[in-house]
């Protein structure tokens, strides 16, 4: 059996917190600073110990992914955003292709923020043993307790633990998910679990290859189809396992306030009259909250959220029309935030962790000055070593190759300028 984690979500239900490259299951939301992935890779460890775990990811995403977990697992990086089907289809040919993983292979996909109890992962042993030629699809599917609109509904033949599914019915209106659930119906968790040699044949149907080479280097070109749509909606034959235990989409704010252990986190003060009302303050100026009611409050420096808590499920249209400026972003290295922005220059803070460096890579488009105020380290210029203290300045012009490595903490203010200033303009050498 193998595990492939999905982890490549945009981050835009939990903004202000999360970004394109910090996205949700990268939050340290849980006891001790706990994020997301961390939980849900320590139960997987519990239950399902010498089981291979692969995790599908965004390109943006690579270098946090392994700050945060080092090189223990596996990673299939999409060059860019698709779509459910397009992200596990790679992670498939990278198994087969990159991994040598047998064809008859039992592989489980699981979102990466499920809140869950253990015994969730337990099931996929369960999950893995259903599949057969005849039931080539196996889901999990949980016991609904609202008309949801937010999940695909699994009607199943039978109310048995393991079951034959009737049909599948992708996200419906809330009057027809209630008829849904009088009918018997789960909710779709997003678990599923097929032979190595099912996706493969339905990549080069749908995809027109399963090669894992000719899949990234066409990436950008290939269809943006979730695997719901792709291919649950039209598998004649599946089964699904019901669990009934603890389980939450904790990704959006209205469900993630719920399994948080504080109703308030960094600089908060409310008054009274406060009531059922969570704050998350991850700026550097303190949040006053007074009458507030069923409410959430985040701020960060990508902005600041105020909403009621089941409105608060809805945001994505209206961070769709924010610009697409990250403004703070953890890397291997360290964090960089965004000061100040215009169109023709861009001021950031830079903290990179003792004893580490940036790629060494260049500029088309902008000029660099960077201004050290805490720390020691080494700067190199086309080849040219020189040390750096607080007070030092750096001018770097346009196309010269470049890093900094920190001997100790070390803090930059980095001033970007030119016409065309994007995360896009940077050559690796």
């Amino acid at each position: 059996m193998q595990i492939i984690l999905l982890s490549g979500g945009s981050g835009q239900r939990l903004w202000p917190l999360s970004n394109d490259v910090r996205s949700k299951q990268f939050l340290k939301v849980f006891s001790g600073g706990e994020s997301m992935l961390q939980r849900v890779l320590k139960q997987i460890r519990r239950t399902c110990a010498d089981t291979p775990v692969t995790i599908a990811t965004a390109k943006k995403q690579e270098s946090l992914l392994i700050k945060y977990l080092g090189e223990d697992f596996d990673l299939s990086t999409e060059p860019c955003r698709r779509n459910t089907f397009p992200s596990i289809a790679l992670a498939a040919a990278y198994l087969c292709d990159v991994k040598g993983v047998d064809m008859d292979e039992a592989i489980i996909v699981c979102p990466v923020d499920p809140y869950v109890d253990d015994d969730f992962f337990a099931q996929f042993n369960t999950l893995a043993a259903q599949i057969t030629d005849d039931a080539p699809l196996v889901l999990l599917g949980i016991e609904p307790t609202y008309p949801s609109e937010k999940y695909g509904y699994i009607i199943p033949h039978t109310a048995d633990k393991i079951s034959r599914v009737v049909t599948f019915k992708e996200k419906p209106n809330t009057t027809d998910a209630q008829k849904f659930i009088d009918a018997g119906a789960l909710w779709n968790g997003g678990v599923f679990a097929f032979k190595l040699s099912y996706i493969l044949d339905k990549a080069k149907k749908l995809l027109g290859t399963s090669a894992h080479d000719e899949l990234k280097k066409n990436y950008s070109a290939l269809q943006n189809i979730s695997f719901d749509y792709a291919v649950v909606e039209h598998e004649e034959n599946i089964k699904v396992v019901r669990y009934a235990g603890e389980w939450k989409d904790i990704g959006t704010w209205n469900t993630l306030t719920e399994v948080l252990e504080s109703k308030f986190i960094g600089q908060v003060q409310v008054d009274e009259t406060c009531e059922n009302l969570h704050v998350i303050n991850n700026g550097d100026v303190p949040i006053i909250c007074m009458g507030l009611k069923n409410a959430v409050v985040a701020a960060s420096p990508e902005g600041i959220l105020v909403s009621d808590k089941i409105a608060s499920s809805y945001i994505k249209p209206f961070v769709e029309h924010l610009d697409k400026q990250i403004r703070f972003a953890e890397k291997s290295w360290g964090t960089f935030k965004v000061i100040d922005a215009d169109e023709k220059s861009l001021t950031i803070k830079v903290i990179l962790n003792c004893g580490s460096k940036m790629k060494y890579h260049s500029h088309e488009h902008r000029h660099e000055v960077w201004n050290f105020i805490e720390g020691t380290g080494k700067v190199i210029l086309d080849g040219v070593e020189k040390t750096v203290a607080p007070g030092d300045i750096v001018e770097i012009p346009i196309g010269c190759k470049h890093t900094v490595i920190a001997d100790t903490l070390l803090k930059i203010i980095e001033v970007q300028r030119g016409k065309d200033i994007s995360v896009e303009d940077k050559i690796l050498w």
